[in-house]
């Protein structure tokens, strides 16, 4: 007689007695159909389990059930207090019988992984997650969605890994959610292994054996007006090569913060306009100009990463914009200085890099702002106003 296969890919079977099929897989496919359909709101019987079983084509009894979830139960209490050592191997400080000890003392269900609701109208097992909640799993899927340097493919892949750490109900308003949120995505459906290359290039160990950081190599891409659904190379198709350092998200980018070769000085690159990233063999450049950065003064004073000559600078705000500065400058008290102008003007006075990009920013806030120093901050910004003006 021909064996017939159900859609889990099991022989199907009617119930006997004896010798079972497949009972070793039973305790983890009980974990898994209590972490995909369970949670505080949602709960299953043994029966439910039992009948999800057969459709796998395994048989067990309700009482069978409840020995599983108290393996479970057990060793999801060992993984939790277990440590790891230095040397990323547990130590032998718990043991099984510490698990066994800790959960019959365990009256409250305090230290259960699967609960047994039971005060409630609908009685039946779910999975209580201590580490994270449905909250911290939506934040980390907006954060997704939110990152422009992911494509849209790789944001809906990504949420959909976080989401599998909450039940198939909470995964689906979560990821409804996220949905609703328009945002322009990069085209580039090679970021993450971008990222991880210039990572790569940057470690001094690679799969454990020593690495000495690298130069890379790349083409760098730009829209054109003849094609804006097609990026084109930067330089006509010429090879970029770099010292990469560090890595840096600003607005919603990922950046690469590296020493060019050719100009011989520290420049910022957009990760998702970078294309064919590979390594030379070459030990990086520019170690004293690296070390010579802040990095905290340097992401605070570079607006949307474009250089200019470094100037102190004080400006003039109305008081109801004191936030949105606050925003853009911080209020390091070592970096940035905020003081009362009169009852309805307040200045700020930090370092900025004097660039076009810095006056349009300015600008922005039309007869709100004012620019008052320095000097030569001032002088350069009525060019660029003069500039402006030329073009109507």
């Amino acid at each position: 007689m021909a064996k017939k296969i159900n859609e889990f890919g099991f022989e199907e079977f009617e119930a006997r007695h004896g010798k079972q099929n497949n009972q070793k897989l039973k305790p983890y496919l009980v974990l898994q159909y209590l972490l995909r359909n369970t949670d505080e709101s949602h709960v299953v019987s043994a029966d439910d389990i039992v009948e999800f079983l057969k459709r796998c084509g395994i048989y067990a009894e309700r009482r069978s059930i409840y020995r599983d979830i108290k393996e479970i139960n057990k060793i999801m209490w060992l993984l939790e207090n277990k440590t790891l050592t230095d040397d990323s191997e547990f130590d032998d400080g718990v043991t099984v019988e510490d698990a066994e000890d800790a959960l019959a003392e365990d009256e409250d269900d305090e230290e259960k992984f699967v609960v047994y609701q039971k005060h409630a109208k609908t009685k039946g097992f779910y999975v209580r997650q201590r580490h994270y909640n449905s909250n911290d799993i939506r934040l980390l899927a907006e954060c997704i969605y939110s990152a422009r340097f992911l494509s849209q493919k790789e944001a809906d892949r990504l949420s959909k890994v976080v989401c599998e750490f909450v039940s198939k109900y909470d995964a689906k308003n979560i990821r409804h959610d996220a949905f609703l949120t328009d945002r322009v995505k990069t085209q580039n459906q090679h970021v993450l292994g971008n990222i991880g290359l210039i990572n790569d290039a940057m470690s001094f160990r690679i799969d454990g054996e020593a690495h000495t950081p690298e130069k890379i190599t790349f083409k760098y891409l730009k829209y054109s007006i003849n094609d804006v659904n097609q990026q084109a190379e930067r330089r006509g198709g010429e090879t970029y090569k770099v010292s990469p350092y560090k890595l840096l998200i600003n607005d919603g980018f990922y950046y690469l913060l590296a020493f060019d070769d050719a100009k011989q000085k520290m420049m910022t690159y957009r990760v998702d306009r970078m294309k064919g990233v590979s390594f030379t063999n070459e030990p990086r450049d520019g170690k004293e100009a690296f070390d010579a950065i802040d990095l905290r003064d340097y992401t605070k004073r570079v607006f949307s990463m474009f250089g200019g000559k470094r100037e102190s600078v004080t400006i003039r705000f109305i008081n109801p914009l004191l936030d949105a500065v606050v925003d853009r400058f911080g209020n390091d008290k070592n970096s940035v200085y905020y003081a009362k102008c009169d009852d309805r003007h307040f200045t700020v006075t930090t370092r900025v890099e004097i660039s076009d990009q810095f006056f349009g920013w300015v600008l922005g806030f039309g007869k709100k702002a004012k620019l008052l120093e320095s000097e030569y901050a001032v002088e350069e910004f009525k060019k660029y106003l003069d500039k402006v003006r030329e073009m109507y």
